[in-house]
C-alpha cells in the first residue's frame, strides 16, 4: 500500500494517529474500554507511536489477560518483527520488497480467528503448527514454530487499489440494498477492509452508512447473516468502532458533533442486525459497543448536542436484550447461535388470541401436550369483516390450524398408547402414519441444501405399494422423536424414489431449528416418525406471507374484507381509458375496429365483432373496466377462451397499465400445471416474447424455452447480469463447490456402509492390529492366498460370503474373506442350503416383474401430486453444465461401491455365479444369502469392547459373533465418518443458502423484463417475495374457485390495480385437510365463491359448446338453472356399436378398501370399463378418443392391472379431479361406491358430480349402485332424467355394425363375450391370401383384413429330412432347421443331440474328457474343449526351503511355487513365538509382526490396541471425554479442546460462575433433591445433580445393597453415575472422590489417570458433582498426552527436517518412486502428526535411502542390477508393508538382509571383472559366497563373518581394477598406445579392446577372449559393447569432436 494509512489516500481518504499524542490517545482508549468491562484480550500490540509510523521496526510484546496472540502489525508497509509467548502466536518481518515469518510461541491449540498481517497479498496467521514458509503461496496456512524465513518476494499491489476503498464504498451508499449486501458478503477485500488495526473517523462512519443500507435488504437472509458474521469478527467491531464511540466525547468541532445522532442511528441498527443473527458468540462484544454508545449518547446530551428520545429507547432497549442474553450465558442456557433472541422482558403473549404474526408456523411442543383447541375464528361468507387485521388473523389461524390438527391430535393418541409398537401396529390413525424404527442415516448435498437419508422399518408396510401410495411425498412433514415427544426434529421429505421406499429409505430436509439439535443425535439413535397428511411446503409459504403482510399494504381491501358491492374502475383507467381492440377482434371485422373509450358503454363494438356471444361480451367487458372481475365458467363454456381474449386486450393495450419507468408485467396465476400451460400456451398465440414461466413441472414444449430455469441457463444469461451479481455468483459457487466435495468424501461412504458387507481394507483402521494379522493369518493359512493380480479380500471369506472357491489362483476373480468369514461362501451357504431344501423343499416363485405383463402408463398419484407440488427453484448451476447431478452421484455412489462393498445388497441378479469345479450360486440362493446378510446388518447389537478384547482367533467365533464383531467395527467406522461429516454441515449450509439469495436476484432481473409471468398458486406463494419487489400491477387467476383464499391473498403486492378471477365454484372447490374446518369454518369456500355470496358482480357464462344435449341435461337445471347448447353441439354422430349414447348401468356389486389410505376400488366396475374400453376400442374408435374416468385412486390403479399396454396403450385413465378442463369425445365413469351402509363419500358433492359428468362429447357410459346413490337428492333428480329417457338399466345394448339385427344385453365383463371381436358371433369367411379362411368371428374393424395374422400352424417343409415349420403361418420361417438330432462329432466319436442344420464337425462335445494329462491325471475338462493344464489334484511337494506339504500338482511343472505352510515358531525379540508361517516370514528373513495383544492400560483408560509393541502409540479409540454442552469429537490420543461454556452446575441454593473446564467456584450441595419421580416416589438424589432413575421404594433392594456401609439408611442420598449408570450413596462417593488429592496433598506418589466407578471400574468422565475433580484429572492426562505425542514446536522441526532431508536426497530417491512411496513424502507434508508417527516415517527413510544409495552404487559400478533387483523389491515389499512398525524384531529383520544386499552387491561387483571367468579356482569361490548369501533363513552375524572372510580372500584373487592387471600396468598401456580418451572399448563380457584412428567403430570382430561380437559399423557400436571407462575416464567414444570435448569436460579443462 503506498501511502500506508499514513496519510490522505487515493480512495480511503483516512489519516492514522501518529507519534506519541496518537499513543497516548490510543492508550486512553484503550483504558477506558477496559474499565468498562471488556473482558477481550488485547491484540498483543502496544500500538501507536513510532510503530504506526512508515518504515520503523518495533519488537511486540505479548497481549494482555493472559491471551497473547502474537505480535500485531500496526502499519501496512512498516517493518514489523512479531514477538509471542502466548497461545499460537507469530512473528513477522516485513518491509517494502522485504517480507519474512518467524517461529512463533508454543503452538498451544492454536487459534485458528487468529489477526491477520498483511502486506501486499502476503499473510500471516497466528496458530499452532503450519509451515511459515507457505504463507506467500496458500491462503489462511497459519505461522507456527520453527519456520524459515522468507526472502524478497517481490512487491505485491495494496489492498485499496483492489476495488473496495473510500470512494468503492461511497459509491456503493447509492445502490440498492440487496446490491450493497451482495456487493460486501462476497467481495474478497472486504474482511481486510474491516481488519485495518486503525481507521480515520470518515472511513468509519462510511462502513457504518454502507453496512446499514445492506442491512436494509430484506430478502437476503442468508447473505445478511454471513455478512454479520464477517462483522462479527472483525476488528472493526472489536476494536475501530469503540474507540470511535470513546472519541466522540472529546470532538470538538461542532459541525461533525451535529452529525453524531446520525451515526449513532446507523451504528445502533448495525449492532442490532449483529446481535439477532449471533446472540451468543457476539453478545459481549456488542454489549461493549453498546454500553460505550450510551456512554456517547450522555456526554453528548450534556454538550447540547440533540439526541432524540427515541434513540435513547433504542440503546435502552438494546442494552435490556443483552444483559438477558449475558444472564443466559451464565446461567448456561444459551448454548449457540440458533437461539431466539430474547424481548426487554421476555414476557411470553397472554391468552390464545395473541397476535397472529407471535403465532410460530411449526407445532410446539406444548401444542402437543395441551388438551383444549387453539382459538380459531370462522371464515365470514355471509357478512363483511370488521377490519384487515382480523381478516388475516382468521385465515392464518384457520390454515395453521389445518396442518396442525392432523399431526397434533395424532401424537396425541401415541402418547395416550404409551407408545408401545405392538398396540401402534394394529391401530389406524385417519390423519397421521407412523413409522417404526427410524434411524437418520448419512446427509447428503442437494441444490437446496443439505438433505439427510432417513431409514424406517419397512415390514409394518410391505402392504403399500409405494408407486401411488400417498405417503412421504414431497413435501410432506414428519416429525421425530425418540423420547415419546418430550422433544422432537421436524423434516420434510425432499425427494422420493418408491425403489428406495421399498427398502424403508427416504431423502428428507431437516428445519434450521432441528439441524442445529441434529449434531446431538446419537450414532443408530431410533426415532418414532410421524408423517402428517398435509401438505406442508404449501401451508409454510403462505402463512409466512401471511405474517409478513402489512395490513395498510394488502391491495382491494374495499371488496375482500369490506365486501363493498361498488366495483370502481382499474386505477390506471382514470387518466387514460381508450382500447384498440382491432388485434381481438374476429379476423372479417379487425380492420373496422376502431380504438374507444371503454368506460362508455356505448362507445364498445358489437359481441359479433369481436367473436363472442352475449354472455361472453358481459363478462369481456367486466374483465376489462373493473379494478376487480369475477367470472363464472360452467363445463364447456369456454372460460379459457374468454380468458384469453381479455389477456390479449390487456397486453396489446399494456400502454395503459403499464408504467415505463419500472415495466410492470401481468402475472397468470392457475392452481394447476396442467391450466397454467393452457393458458400461456393461449398468450403465446398472440405474444410471441415477454413470457416467462415459473415453478412447477410443464408438460408443454412451446413453453419450455419460456421457463425460468431455461432463461437462466441460457449461454448469454449471465453476461447480462450486473457485475456484482457475476461476482457474487462466481464467488458463491466455489465455495458451495468445496463445501460439497468435501462433505461428500464422507457421505458417499455413509451411504454405501450400509448396502452390503464392506471390504476389510475400510474397516482396517477400526480392526485390532491382533484381530487384523489373525483374519489375514487363517486365511493365507487354510490356502485362499490368492497368486493373481488382483487383490483379495478378506472380508466375504472371513463371514462365509464368498461366491467362488478358493485356491482356483489362476482365476482372475477378485474375492474377499470376510464372506467366507461370515460363512456365506458358496461351498458353506450351499450345503446349508440343500440340506433345508431337501428337509422343506419349496417351489421357485417368479417374481412380480416376471409375472407381470407390460401395462399402459398411468401417471401414479404420487407422481401427480408430487409435480404440483415440486417448485423447480433456481437452478443455480454454472453455464454450460447439465442438470444431471443426480445421475452423476448415482455413478459415484456406484464406483465408491464397487470399492467398498465385498457384497452389494442393490446388485440385481443377473446369472448364477459358477466356480471351475462346478459349483453354481443360482439366483434363488443368491437371494436368500442377500436375505441373511440384510437381516444381519439390519440387527443393532454388536461385541462390547471388553468381548473383543477376549477375542484371540476372529476365524474360532461362531457365525452369530463373527457379524457381532463385524457390526462393532462397522460402527466404529461410520461414527468416524458422521464425525468427519458433521464439520462440513453447516458450512455446506450457508453457502447454499447465501447461493439461493444470489440465484433470486439473478431471477428477478430475468423477471423484471417479461410482460407475462405465469406461476402456479404453491410457486406464487413460495416466491412472494420475488413479486413483491417484480410489482405486477395486473393478476389473472384461472380456476379462482379451487384456489383456497389465503393462496390468493399472498399472491397479491401492494401494486396490483387489477385482479381478474375466473372459474366456477359449481365445479370443484379448494380442498381442506381437517373436515371441521371445511364445513364449520368455511375453510373449503375460495375468494371467488365467498365474493359471488356476498354478491358483488359477477357474470357467468351461459353457452356451452361441449356436451351432446343429452349430456348436458345432466347438468341442467340440476346443477346449473341455465346453461344453453351451442348449434355445434346438436350435430355429433351417434356412437358406434352401442344403442345409447348415454347410458348408466347399474349394479350391486360391492367395492373393497384399499388398507393404505381411504381409496376404495370394485373389481366388478373395473372388469366391465375395461370390456367396454376394448368393445369401443374394436368399433374402431381410435385409443385418444376414449378416457375413463374413476372418483378413487384405488380404482385407477385397480383399471391399470387389467389394461395391457398392447391392447390399450392411448387410452386415457385418470381419477375425476386430475381431469377437470379436459375433455374427450368418449368418457367411461366407474363411480365405485358401493356397500351396505349406504356411503357415497364425495360423491355427495355437487361440485365433483359436475365435473364427472361433465367431461364427455359424444358418448357417457356410467357404472354404479344406483340404489345407495339415490339416496342424494342431486343423483335421484339425475337418475329421473334418465329414467325419462330410457338412459339407465342392469344391462348396456350392443349393436353389430356389419349385422344390426344382431344386438346383446351386457351387464357385466363377461357378457361382452357375445360380442368377441366387436361384432356378434358370426364366423366371418373371409379368405386370407394365404388360402387359409379368416378363423375370427364377425369383427367391424379391418374388414379388408389388411392387418389380419393368420395363426393357423404353417405348412412348409424346412430341410430335405421332412422337418416341418413349428411357427404359426403369419411368421417368418426360420433360415435353417433347428431341430436336434443324435450326430458322432467326428473329433472323439461321442454321439450328441445336434441342429439339423449344423456340421457336426462345429460343434463343440459336452461330455467329459477322457484325456490323461502329462502328469498323468484324468482332464476335467469338457470334450470340446482344450485341456486345463493345471492340475488340482493333491500331492506331495518338497519345496525350496527343505518342508513338504500337500498341494496342486501343476506346481511341480510350474515355474510358480507355493507358499510353505509350516509354522514357523520362532522366538522373537520380545519373548513370543512367531504366529507366521515358513513362507510368510521369507523362510526366517523377515519375520511377522508379533500378534500377541498389548493391552496395557493407556492414560485414556483404554487398553491399548495395538499388537506387542514396544511403546504404545496414541489410542485411535473415538474420545469419550464429554460435558452437558458438547462432546470432544477428535480420536482419544489427540488433545481435547477446553469446553469454554459457562458452567451448568447450578441450583437453587448456589451456582458456579467459571467455564466448563475450569475448576468450580463453588462447594457441592448436600440439600436432598425435592422432586418426584414417575412412581410418585421422592428422589433420593442431591439438589442440583441428576435424579437417579432408581427409587427408593420401588428399587428397595438394589438401592440399600450395601457396598460402602451407608447405604441402608433411611435417609440416605445418592449420586447416579452417568458414565456407567450404577448409584452411589453420596457421603462414600465423595471422600472416594478425594482420595487421590488427599495423598497427593501428603506428599505421596498418586498415578495419573481418570477416577473410576467404585463398582465397576467405568472411568468417571461426565458429572457435575464431581467437575472439578474431573476436570483437574483431565489436565493431567491432556499433559500426558502431549507428552505422548511430542511437544508441537518439537514436532514441527522434526517433520521439517524429515522433509528437508527427502528433498536433498532426492536424486537417490528419484528411482524408488514407482514402488509406491510417495507416502513418506505425503505424510511429512501433513501437520497434524505426532512424534510416533515421525519415529516410523524416520525408519522408514533411513532404510530407505541406504537401499536408494545401494541401488546407485550398484548401477554406477555394475551397470546391471538384475543380480540384486529380485531381491531388492523383496526387502522393499517387507519396508512398506501395512503392518511394519518397526518394533525391535522387525528392525534387525531388515538389518540383517540390507547387510545381505550390501555383501550381495560387492560380490556382483566382483564378478562382473573379465578375469573371474577365466579362473575356475575364483569362480568356485564365487559361488560359495553366493550359497551362502541366498540360503534360506535368517543371515546372522556369524553368517556375515564368514562372507567377509570369504570376499577378502576373493579380493586378494581378483585385481583392484577389474581388468586382470595392477593399476601400474594399466597406466603403462595407456601410455604406451599415446591415444586420446575415447578410444578404449570393451566387449559385452568386459574384455577390453582398442578403436585407433578416429575411436568410431567402423567394422566388427570377434573378442579373442570369449567369441563375443566387437566393434561396429558406421561409427556405432554393436549392442553391449560399451566405452571402456576404466581405461582413460572417457564417458563417450573419441569419434566425434563434440564427444571429444566432452570426455575433457569431466577434467575440468
Amino acid at each position: 500500500m503506498d501511502t500506508g494509512q499514513n496519510g490522505n489516500t487515493p480512495e480511503d481518504g483516512s489519516r492514522r494517529p501518529g507519534g506519541a499524542d496518537g499513543k497516548q490517545k490510543e492508550r486512553k482508549s484503550r483504558e477506558k474500554i477496559k474499565s468498562l468491562g471488556n473482558r477481550q484480550s488485547a491484540q498483543g500490540s502496544n500500538g501507536g507511536g513510532d510503530a504506526l509510523s512508515w518504515r520503523v521496526r518495533t519488537r511486540s510484546e505479548p497481549g494482555r489477560g493472559g491471551k497473547a496472540r502474537g505480535g500485531s502489525a500496526r502499519g501496512w508497509g512498516g517493518e514489523v518483527k512479531g514477538n509471542a509467548s502466548g497461545r499460537g502466536g507469530s512473528n513477522a518481518d516485513g518491509a517494502v520488497g522485504k517480507f519474512a515469518t518467524g517461529g512463533g510461541g508454543r503452538g498451544g491449540h492454536g487459534r485458528q480467528d487468529a489477526k491477520r498481517f498483511q502486506m501486499g497479498r502476503n499473510q500471516v496467521h497466528d496458530g499452532a503448527g503450519g509451515d511459515a514458509r507457505k504463507v506467500v503461496a496458500a491462503k489462511g496456512v497459519t505461522g507456527g514454530a520453527g519456520a524459515q524465513s522468507l526472502k524478497y518476494p517481490r512487491p505485491m499491489k495494496a489492498p485499496q487499489r483492489s476495488g473496495l476503498g473510500f470512494r468503492s464504498l461511497q459509491e456503493l451508499c447509492d445502490k440498492e440494498p440487496s446490491v450493497v449486501a451482495m456487493t460486501l458478503s462476497t467481495h474478497k477485500d472486504f474482511p481486510k477492509v474491516l481488519d485495518q488495526t486503525s481507521m480515520k473517523q470518515d472511513l468509519i462512519e462510511l462502513l457504518c452508512r454502507v453496512i446499514n443500507k445492506a442491512f436494509q435488504s430484506r430478502t437476503d437472509r442468508s447473505t445478511l447473516q454471513h455478512l454479520a458474521g464477517i462483522i462479527k469478527d472483525s476488528e472493526f467491531l472489536r476494536s475501530s468502532l469503540p474507540h470511535y464511540l470513546v472519541g466522540m466525547g472529546s470532538e470538538s468541532n461542532p459541525f461533525l458533533r451535529a452529525q453524531y445522532p446520525q451515526h449513532l442511528d446507523r451504528i445502533l441498527a448495525l449492532l442490532s442486525e449483529v446481535l439477532s443473527v449471533f446472540p451468543a458468540s457476539s453478545v459481549n462484544t456488542v454489549g461493549v459497543a453498546v454500553t460505550l454508545l450510551q456512554v456517547s449518547i450522555s456526554s453528548l446530551k450534556a454538550s447540547d448536542v440533540d439526541i432524540q428520545p427515541e434513540m435513547e429507547e433504542k440503546a435502552a432497549s438494546l442494552h435490556g436484550v443483552i444483559e438477558n442474553l449475558q444472564k443466559k450465558s451464565r446461567e448456561g442456557t444459551l448454548k449457540s447461535d440458533k437461539a431466539p433472541l430474547p424481548a426487554v422482558d421476555d414476557e411470553p403473549g397472554e391468552g390464545d388470541e395473541k397476535n397472529f404474526k407471535d403465532i410460530p408456523i411449526y407445532p410446539t411442543l406444548e401444542e402437543f401436550h395441551q388438551v383444549q383447541r387453539p382459538f380459531i375464528r370462522r371464515n365470514l361468507t355471509g357478512q363483511r369483516y370488521t377490519n384487515t387485521y382480523i381478516y388475516l388473523d382468521t385465515h392464518f389461524r384457520l390454515l395453521r390450524e389445518d396442518f396442525v390438527r392432523p399431526l397434533r391430535e395424532g401424537i396425541q393418541q401415541l402418547l395416550q398408547m404409551d407408545g408401545r409398537n405392538d398396540n401402534l401396529l394394529k391401530k389406524h390413525f385417519d390423519d397421521i402414519r407412523v413409522y417404526f424404527n427410524t434411524k437418520i442415516m448419512a446427509p447428503k448435498c442437494t441444490r437446496s441444501g443439505l438433505a439427510y437419508i432417513v431409514k424406517f422399518d419397512i415390514e409394518p408396510l410391505k402392504f403399500v405399494c409405494w408407486e401411488n401410495s400417498k405417503r412421504l411425498i414431497y413435501g410432506s412433514l414428519v416429525c421425530l422423536s425418540s423420547d415419546n415427544f418430550e422433544s422432537f426434529l421436524f423434516a420434510t421429505v425432499s425427494d422420493r424414489e418408491p425403489k428406495d421406499l421399498k427398502k424403508g429409505q427416504v431423502e428428507m430436509m431437516f428445519t434450521e431449528e432441528s439441524r442445529v439439535r441434529l449434531a446431538h443425535v446419537e450414532e443408530n439413535e431410533v426415532f418414532l416418525m410421524v408423517e402428517t397428511t398435509a401438505y406442508f411446503e404449501a401451508y409454510r409459504y403462505v402463512l409466512e406471507g401471511l405474517k409478513e403482510q402489512d395490513e395498510e399494504d394488502l391491495p382491494f381491501q374495499r371488496y375482500i374484507v369490506e365486501c363493498n358491492k361498488e366495483v370502481a374502475p382499474p386505477a390506471y383507467l382514470r387518466g387514460n381509458d381508450v382500447y384498440d381492440l382491432s388485434f381481438v377482434a374476429d379476423r372479417h371485422h379487425e380492420k373496422k375496429m376502431r380504438p374507444f373509450s371503454s368506460l362508455v358503454p356505448a362507445a364498445w363494438p358489437e359481441m359479433k365483432q369481436l367473436g363472442l356471444d352475449e354472455s361472453q361480451m358481459k363478462a369481456f367487458q367486466l374483465a376489462l373496466t373493473k379494478e376487480l372481475a369475477i367470472i363464472q365458467g360452467p363445463p364447456g363454456t369456454g372460460k379459457t377462451y374468454v380468458g384469453l381474449k381479455i389477456a390479449q386486450a390487456l397486453l396489446t393495450n399494456r400502454q395503459l397499465w403499464r408504467d415505463p419507468r419500472d415495466s410492470s408485467p401481468m402475472l397468470v396465476v392457475c392452481y394447476t400445471n396442467h391450466a397454467l400451460d393452457q393458458f400461456l400456451e393461449g398468450i403465446h398465440g398472440f405474444l410471441g416474447k415477454g413470457i416467462v414461466r415459473v415453478g412447477g413441472r410443464s408438460n408443454s414444449e412451446i413453453l419450455q424455452r419460456f421457463t425460468l430455469r431455461e432463461l437462466m441457463s441460457s449461454p448469454n444469461f449471465r453476461r447480462t447480469l450486473p457485475a456484482h451479481l457475476q461476482n457474487a455468483f462466481s464467488t458463491v459457487y466455489k465455495d458451495v463447490c468445496e463445501r460439497e466435495r468435501e462433505l461428500q468424501k464422507h457421505t458417499i461412504k455413509l451411504e454405501c456402509s450400509l448396502k452390503g458387507v464392506l471390504r476389510e481394507t475400510f474397516l482396517k483402521m477400526f480392526i485390532s492390529p491382533r484381530h487384523w494379522t489373525s483374519l489375514h493369518l487363517q486365511f493365507e493359512q487354510d490356502g485362499f492366498m490368492a497368486t493373481n493380480e488382483k487383490k483379495t479380500s478378506v472380508m466375504m471369506e472371513w463371514l462365509g460370503l464368498s461366491s467362488t472357491v478358493f485356491h482356483q489362483r489362476e482365476t482372475q476373480k477378485k474375492t474377499s474373506v470376510m464372506m467366507e468369514w461370515l460363512g456365506l461362501s458358496s461351498t458353506v451357504f450351499l450345503q446349508r442350503e440343500t440340506q433345508n431344501e431337501n428337509t422343506s423343499p419349496v417351489p421357485p416363485v417368479a417374481s412380480d416383474e416376471e409375472m407381470e405383463e407390460d401395462l399402459i402408463e398411468i401417471e401414479e398419484e404420487a407422481d401427480w401430486i408430487q409435480a404440483d407440488r415440486i417448485i423447480e427453484d433456481w437452478n443455480f448451476r454454472p453455464r454450460g453444465e447439465k442438470d444431471d447431478k443426480k445421475t452423476r452421484m448415482k455413478m459415484a455412489v456406484k464406483e465408491v461401491e464397487q470399492l467398498m462393498l465385498a457384497m452389494n445388497l442393490d446388485n440385481a441378479d443377473k446369472q448364477p455365479e459358477q466356480s471351475e469345479d462346478g459349483f453354481e450360486f443360482q439366483k434363488e440362493q443368491k437371494k436368500k444369502m442377500k436375505k441373511v446378510i440384510r437381516k444381519e446388518l439390519g440387527k443393532s447389537s454388536a461385541m462390547t469392547e471388553q468381548e473383543e478384547r477376549n477375542v484371540l482367533d476372529v476365524w474360532s467365533l461362531s457365525q452369530q459373533d463373527r457379524w457381532r464383531l463385524y457390526r462393532l467395527w462397522v460402527k466404529r467406522y461410520r461414527l468416524d465418518l458422521r464425525m468427519k461429516a458433521q464439520l462440513s454441515e453447516e458450512a455446506f449450509q450457508k453457502e447454499v443458502d447465501r447461493l439461493a439469495d444470489v440465484k433470486r436476484r439473478e431471477s428477478l432481473c430475468v423477471l423484471k423484463e417479461a410482460t407475462v409471468i405465469g406461476m402456479t398458486t404453491t410457486g406464487a406463494a413460495k416466491f412472494r417475495k420475488a413479486l413483491q419487489e417484480v410489482r405486477p400491477r395486473l393478476v389473472i387467476v384461472e380456476e379462482a374457485a379451487e384456489v383456497l383464499e389465503a393462496h390468493i391473498i399472498t399472491t397479491l403486492s401492494k401494486d396490483c390495480q387489477h385482479l381478474i378471477l375466473i372459474g366456477d365454484h359449481q365445479q370443484l372447490r379448494p380442498s381442506a385437510t381437517v373436515y371441521d374446518l371445511a364445513k364449520n369454518f368455511n375453510l373449503e369456500m375460495s375468494m371467488f365463491e365467498r365474493l359471488v355470496k356476498m354478491e358483488l358482480p359477477f357474470v357467468r357464462l351461459d353457452y356451452q359448446h361441449r356436451m351432446r344435449a343429452d349430456i348436458a341435461r345432466l347438468l341442467t337445471p340440476h346443477i346449473y338453472p341455465e346453461l344453453e347448447n351451442h348449434p355445434s353441439v346438436l350435430n355429433y354422430e351417434h356412437i358406434k356399436g352401442l344403442e345409447a349414447n348415454l347410458f348408466f348401468v347399474e349394479h350391486n356389486h360391492l367395492e373393497e378398501e384399499i388398507k393404505d389410505g381411504k381409496s376404495h376400488q370394485n373389481e366388478h366396475e373395473a372388469k366391465f370399463v375395461v370390456a367396454l374400453c376394448r368393445y369401443l376400442l374394436l368399433q374402431g374408435y381410435k385409443p385418444d378418443q376414449i378416457t375413463i374416468l374413476t372418483t378413487y385412486t384405488g380404482q385407477l390403479h385397480r383399471l391399470r392391472k387389467l389394461m395391457p399396454a398392447s391392447e390399450f396403450s392411448g387410452v386415457k385413465v385418470h381419477v375425476v379431479d386430475k381431469y377437470q378442463g379436459e375433455e374427450n369425445d368418449i368418457v367411461l365413469l366407474s363411480l365405485v361406491r358401493s356397500n351396505l351402509q349406504g356411503k357415497v363419500g364425495f360423491l355427495s358433492i355437487p361440485n365433483r358430480v359436475c365435473v364427472a359428468l361433465s367431461r364427455a362429447k359424444k358418448g357417457l357410459y356410467c357404472i354404479g349402485n344406483s340404489e345407495i346413490l339415490g339416496r342424494v337428492n342431486l343423483w335421484g333428480n339425475i337418475f329421473h332424467t334418465l329414467s325419462q329417457h330410457k338412459q339407465i338399466g342392469k344391462a348396456l345394448t350392443l349393436c353389430c355394425q356389419n349385422h344390426p339385427d344382431q344386438k346383446a344385453k351386457v351387464s357385466t365383463a363377461e357378457d361382452f363375450k357375445q360380442a368377441p371381436e366387436g361384432g356378434c358371433t358370426k364366423p366371418c369367411l373371409f379368405r386370407l391370401d394365404c388360402g387359409h379362411v379368416c378363423s375370427s368371428v364377425c369383427h367391424p374393424n379391418d374388414q379388408e383384413h389388411k392387418d389380419f395374422k393368420c395363426v393357423k400352424p404353417c405348412q412348409k417343409m424346412l430341410c430335405d429330412q421332412g422337418h416341418q415349420c413349428k411357427l404359426l403361418c403369419y411368421q417368418q420361417c426360420p433360415a435353417t432347421c433347428q431341430v436336434k438330432v443324435e450326430k458322432v462329432v467326428p473329433q472323439c466319436q461321442h454321439t450328441q443331440m445336434v441342429p439339423c442344420s449344423q456340421d457336426p464337425d462345429t460343434f463343440s462335445c459336452k461330455d467329459r474328457c477322457e484325456k490323461l494329462l502329462p502328469c498323468g491325471h484324468p482332464c476335467v475338462s469338457p470334450c470340446g474343449k482344450p485341456c486345463n493344464p493345471f492340475c488340482r489334484v493333491k500331492v506331495s511337494l518338497e519345496l525350496k526351503c527343505g518342508h513338504t506339504q500337500e498341494d496342486a500338482c501343476y506346481y511341480k511343472t510350474h515355474d510358480t511355487k507355493p507358499e510353505c505352510r509350516t509354522s514357523c515358531n520362532h522366538l522373537l525379540k520380545c519373548g513370543h513365538t512367531c504366529p507366521g508361517t515358513c513362507g510368510r516370514c521369507n523362510q526366517g528373513r523377515y519375520h511377522v509382526p508379533c500378534s500377541h495383544p498389548c493391552e496395557r492400560l493407556l492414560i485414556c483408560s483404554h487398553k491399548c490396541r495395538e499388537n506387542c509393541t514396544r511403546e504404545c502409540p496414541p489410542c485411535q479409540l473415538p474420545c469419550e471425554n464429554c460435558c452437558v454442552h458438547s462432546k470432544c469429537m477428535k480420536q482419544c490420543g489427540q488433545a481435547c479442546s477446553p469446553c469454554v461454556e459457562p458452567c451448568a452446575w447450578q441450583c437453587q441454593h448456589q451456582s458456579c460462575s467459571k467455564l466448563c473446564h475450569e475448576p468450580c467456584d463453588r462447594p457441592p450441595c448436600t440439600q436432598p433433591c425435592d422432586k418426584t419421580l414417575h412412581c410418585g416416589h421422592p428422589c433420593i438424589g442431591l439438589c442440583g445433580d441428576k435424579c437417579p432413575k432408581k427409587c427408593r421404594v420401588c428399587d428397595r433392594k438394589e438401592v440399600t445393597k450395601i457396598f460402602f456401609g451407608t447405604e441402608d439408611e433411611p435417609d440416605a442420598c445418592f449420586i447416579e453415575l452417568e458414565d456407567c449408570g450404577h448409584i452411589i450413596e453420596y457421603t462414600a462417593m465423595d471422600t472416594y472422590m478425594k482420595l487421590d488429592d488427599d495423598e497427593a496433598a501428603e506428599g505421596q506418589e498418586v498415578a495419573i489417570k481418570l477416577k473410576e466407578c467404585p463398582k465397576c471400574r467405568t472411568p468417571v468422565r461426565k458429572n457435575l458433582r464431581y467437575g472439578s475433580s474431573i476436570n483437574k484429572r483431565l489436565a493431567e492426562v491432556e499433559m500426558v498426552k502431549e507428552k505422548i505425542n511430542g511437544h508441537q514446536p518439537d514436532v514441527e522441526e522434526h517433520r521439517m527436517l524429515l522433509l528437508n532431508r527427502w528433498q536433498e536426497n532426492g536424486n537417490i530417491l528419484e528411482d524408488l518412486q514407482e514402488l509406491d512411496f510417495m507416502d513418506i513424502k505425503e505424510m511429512l507434508e501433513r501437520s497434524s502428526l505426532t512424534r510416533n508417527d515421525l519415529w516410523l516415517l524416520e525408519n522408514k527413510l533411513e532404510f530407505l535411502l541406504r537401499v536408494g544409495k545401494l541401488c546407485n552404487i550398484a548401477r554406477t559400478d555394475l551397470r546391471s542390477m538384475d543380480g540384486l533387483t529380485p531381491k531388492v523389491f523383496e526387502f522393499l515389499y517387507w519396508l512398506k508393508h501395512q503392518q511394519q512398525r518397526f518394533t525391535d524384531q522387525q528392525v534387525f529383520d531388515l538389518q540383517r538382509e540390507l547387510q545381505r544386499l550390501y555383501l550381495l552387491a560387492e560380490l556382483e561387483a566382483c564378478c562382473k571383472t573379465p578375469f573371474v571367468k577365466k579362473q575356475a579356482d575364483i569362480e568356485c569361490a564365487v559361488q560359495k559366497i553366493r550359497d551362502a548369501l541366498e540360503m534360506p533363513g535368517q543371515f546372522s552375524e556369524r553368517d556375515e563373518d564368514r562372507v567377509k572372510e570369504a570376499l577378502k580372500e576373493l579380493a586378494k584373487k581378483i585385481p583392484l581394477t577389474g581388468l586382470g592387471i595392477s593399476e601400474q600396468e594399466k597406466k603403462m598401456i595407456v601410455s604406451a598406445m599415446k591415444m586420446r580418451p575415447g578410444h578404449w572399448h570393451k566387449c559385452p563380457n568386459g574384455h577390453v579392446y582398442l578403436i585407433t584412428e578416429c575411436g568410431g567403430a567402423m567394422e566388427s570382430r570377434k573378442c579373442p577372449d570369449c567369441d563375443a561380437t566387437i566393434g561396429g559399423q558406421n561409427h556405432r557400436l554393436d549392442s553391449g559393447n560399451a566405452v571402456a571407462t576404466e581405461m582413460d575416464g572417457a564417458q563417450h567414444s573419441a569419434w566425434s569432436e563434440v564427444n571429444n570435448l566432452q570426455n575433457f569436460d569431466q577434467f575440468g579443462f
